[in-house]
């Protein structure tokens, strides 16, 4: 009932805001861009804080497993090399992963990563989840995030249903195994810019750019 409440009291918002993106990247570019990282399996949770006020502005996840992905519902960042299907994006090489973090982190905005270790299994799990999720409506990514958390049989009784981030961030941040880092960049607020720098190696054809 308290769902279905919060969803109505935020539908004039969605209604005034922009609809999902409905971006679907082809079964080639995907297998293309695949990464297999090294790393033992885990999902980091993304929050980007505002360093004026403290407020939380927005929700991501990292989930590393047979591959890595970022489930970034609503998100904004892209790049040729990490295709995108309906929020997931694939192929994070460790230069994508600090891309995104480059592209929130600004003058305004500092990136809360915390990494939990979990099972093969559960990343299995936890990605087959997100992937099916679908595109997301603008102001709903820590909605989404919280409900895909939830939905893990092993955090389900842990993990709120929140359209807040930082709610999220706090709940995501006392399960056991968590670790933390705050990502701190002084780039101005406009961001547009990072996108294009960290696009110029890809529209130069640097093979290098993906490691």
């Amino acid at each position: 009932m308290m769902r279905v409440l919060l969803v109505c009291l935020m539908l004039p918002l969605l209604l005034a805001g922009c609809g999902a993106d409905n971006i679907y990247a082809s079964d080639a570019e995907v297998a293309k861009y695949r990464y297999v990282s090294d790393e033992p399996p885990s999902v980091t949770l993304y929050t980007v804080i505002s360093t004026n006020t403290g407020s939380g502005g927005h929700s991501a996840l990292l989930i590393n497993g047979r591959e890595r992905i970022i489930f970034d519902p609503a998100g904004t960042w892209n790049h040729p090399w990490a295709p995108e299907r309906h929020d997931v994006h694939f192929g994070i090489t460790e230069k994508m992963r600090k891309f995104y973090i480059d592209y929130h982190a600004r003058e305004s905005w500092y990136v809360r990563a915390q990494k939990l270790p979990i099972t093969m299994a559960q990343a299995d799990q936890l990605m087959a989840r997100v992937e099916r999720n679908g595109s997301v409506n603008k102001m709903m990514c820590a909605d989404s995030v919280s409900s895909a958390l939830r939905d893990m049989p092993w955090l389900h009784d842990k993990v709120p249903f929140t359209f807040s981030p930082l709610k999220l961030s706090k709940a995501f941040g006392q399960l056991p195994g968590v670790t933390e880092k705050d990502h701190y960049d002084n780039d101005p607020d406009d961001n547009s810019g990072v996108l294009m720098i960290q696009q110029q190696p890809y529209n130069h054809g640097d093979t290098q750019f993906r490691e």
